[in-house]
C-alpha cells in the first residue's frame, strides 16, 4: 500500500498522551512554587535524614570563620550566618521553581532534535545520491514535518523562562546576575535576549525553508516527466548542508551550552550533532518497522533495515568518541572553569551521567555489532528504545545541573513533558505521512533502492 491512513487508534493514543502530558506539566508548575518556610522545612528534613546538609555545613564553617575573625563582635557572625542561610534557602527555592521549566525544555529539545537530525540525514542522502535509501524518503519527510512546530516551541519555552518566568533556564537573561558577573558581561554582546531570538528565528527559518522546498520538489518529482525537480533538490540539499553545519553549532551554543554561561567546549556543536543524528536515524528505523508491521512499506526489505541499523551502530560509536574526547581533555587538563562542569555531574548526577554511557555505547555496541542482529526487527527496536532513552538522559544531563542543581528527580514534570511532546510528535508526523504516497515514485535511484540487497 502506497497511501498511508492515520489509524483512529494511533490518533486517539497521541491525543491522550498530549492531554495526560499537559495535566502533568500543569501539576508540575503548580507545585513548584514553595514558600521560604516550606523550603526551610524541606532542608531541615533532608539535614536530619542525611546527618547535615553539605551546603549548611559550608555555611556553618563560614560562620565559625566569621566568629574567629570578629572575636568580640558575635552579633556580626550571627548576622552573617543568618544571611548565608537565607541566601541558601532562596537558592534552593529558585532551583525547585526551575524544575518544571527545565523538564519541559529537555523534552521539547529532545523531540525537536530528532526531526533536525533526520532532516540532515535526508539532505546527506540526496546530496550524496545514495542508492539504498530512497524507499525511506517519505518516512524521513514525515519525521521532519515536526521540525517547524518543535523548534518554535523550544524557542518559546526559552524566551518564556526569562520573561514570564523568573530566569528559570538562562541566568544570562537576568540583569541582576549580569551586573555582578564580569564573565557574562564579556559575553553579553552575543548572549542577550534580542540577539538570541533573532538567531533562533534565522535557524528555524533556514531549516524550515529547506524542509518545505525539499518536500515540494520530492512530491513534484512523483508526476514529473523529467529529472529537473531532482536536480533542483540535489542543489538545495548541498547548499542546506553548509547552512546546517554553521547553524547547528550555533544553536547548540545558544539553546544548550548557554545554560552554563561560564563553561564552554569547542567540541560541543559536534557532540550535540552526534546525539541528534543517532536519535533521528533510530526513529527512522522504529517508524519503518512499525509501518511495515501495519502492511505498508512492502518495498522496504531486511537489507534496508540492516543499513539503518548500521548507521545506528556507527553513530553510537561516533557519539562515544566525542563524549570521551570532550570529557577526557577537560578532566585531564583540570582547568577550574572547565572541569567544574563535570565535577557537578559526577557529584550530583552520577547515575544518569554514567548510565547514559552504558545506554548510548555499551548496549548498542553489544546489540548491533553482529550483522545478523541488525536484520531482526525486534532486536533493532530494543536497541533503538535504549538509544533514545539514553540520548534523552544526555540532554537531561546537559540542562538540569545548571538549572536545578541537585534538586533533580525523574518524576511527574519530567515524565509528563515526555508524554506531551511524544503525543505531539506522533500526531504531527503521522498526519504528514498521509499527505503524499509512501513511495517517491519517479526518484531517479528508486529502482536501485527497491532492489537493494547484498
Amino acid at each position: 500500500m502506497y497511501d498511508y491512513k492515520f489509524s483512529n487508534k494511533l490518533k486517539t493514543f497521541s491525543i491522550a498522551l498530549m492531554i495526560l502530558g499537559l495535566l502533568g506539566v500543569g501539576y508540575g508548575f503548580m507545585t513548584s512554587h514553595k514558600s521560604f518556610e516550606e523550603v526551610e522545612m524541606i532542608l531541615a528534613e533532608e539535614s536530619a535524614h542525611h546527618g547535615g546538609d553539605h551546603a549548611e555545613e559550608t555555611t556553618h564553617e563560614e560562620a565559625l570563620h566569621d566568629e574567629h575573625t570578629t572575636n568580640t563582635h558575635g552579633e556580626d557572625a550571627a548576622s552573617s550566618t543568618h544571611d548565608a542561610h537565607a541566601e541558601h534557602v532562596e537558592h534552593v527555592q529558585h532551583q525547585i521553581a526551575n524544575r518544571p521549566w527545565a523538564a519541559l525544555y529537555v523534552a521539547a529539545f529532545f523531540f525537536m532534535m530528532i526531526a533536525l537530525g533526520v532532516l540532515a540525514f535526508y539532505a546527506i542522502q540526496i546530496a550524496s545520491q545514495a542508492g539504498w535509501s530512497p524507499v525511506l524518503f517519505r518516512v524521513m519527510e514525515g519525521i521532519t514535518s515536526y521540525l517547524l512546530p518543535g523548534a518554535l516551541i523550544v524557542l518559546l519555552i526559552a524566551i518564556a523562562s526569562g520573561t514570564i518566568g523568573h530566569y528559570n533556564l538562562f541566568i544570562w537573561m537576568d540583569p541582576e546576575v549580569v551586573e555582578h558577573d564580569k564573565l557574562i558581561q564579556g559575553k553579553s554582546g552575543f548572549l542577550n535576549l534580542p540577539w538570541f531570538v533573532i538567531r533562533g528565528l534565522i535557524f528555524i527559518a533556514g531549516w524550515s525553508l529547506y524542509r518545505y522546498i525539499s518536500r515540494k520538489y520530492s512530491t513534484a518529482q512523483d508526476t514529473a516527466e523529467d529529472n529537473s525537480n531532482f536536480k533542483k533538490l540535489f542543489r538545495w540539499s548541498a547548499g542546506f548542508l553548509v547552512f546546517f553545519i554553521y547553524t547547528e553549532s550555533m544553536m547548540s551554543w545558544d539553546w544548550v551550552m548557554s545554560v552554563d554561561p561560564h563553561w564552554f567546549s569547542t567540541l560541543f556543536g559536534w557532540y550535540v550533532f552526534a546525539s541528534m543524528f543517532v536519535s533521528g536515524i533510530t526513529v527512522i528505523a522504529l517508524m519503518s518497522i512499525y509501518l511495515k508491521s501495519r502492511g505498508y512499506l512492502e518495498f522496504v526489505n531486511e537489507n534496508h533495515l540492516h543499513d539503518v541499523a548500521k548507521y545506528m551502530f556507527a553513530f553510537s560509536i561516533f557519539w562515544t568518541y566525542l563524549w570521551f574526547s570532550q570529557f577526557m581533555l577537560i578532566w585531564y587538563s583540570n582547568i577550574p572553569e572547565e572541569v567544574t562542569y563535570f565535577v557537578t555531574r559526577f557529584e550530583d548526577y552520577k547515575l544518569p551521567f554514567l548510565g547514559m554511557v552504558v545506554m548510548n555505547f555499551v548496549f548498542p555496541f553489544l546489540m548491533l555489532m553482529n550483522a545478523d542482529y541488525k536484520r531482526i526487527p525486534w532486536f533493532v527496536i530494543m536497541a533503538g528504545l535504549v538509544i533514545l532513552a539514553g540520548h534523552y538522559i544526555d540532554i537531561f544531563n546537559m540542562i538540569m545541573p545548571a538549572t536545578v542543581g541537585d534538586r533533580w528527580y525523574m518524576g511527574i514534570p519530567e515524565i509528563s513533558s515526555i508524554l506531551l511532546f511524544a503525543g505531539l510528535f506522533i500526531f504531527v508526523v503521522f498526519t504528514a505521512l498521509t499527505k503524499a504516497p509512501l513511495l517517491a515514485k519517479r526518484y531517479p535511484f528508486m529502482k536501485e533502492s527497491e532492489q537493494f540487497h547484498y
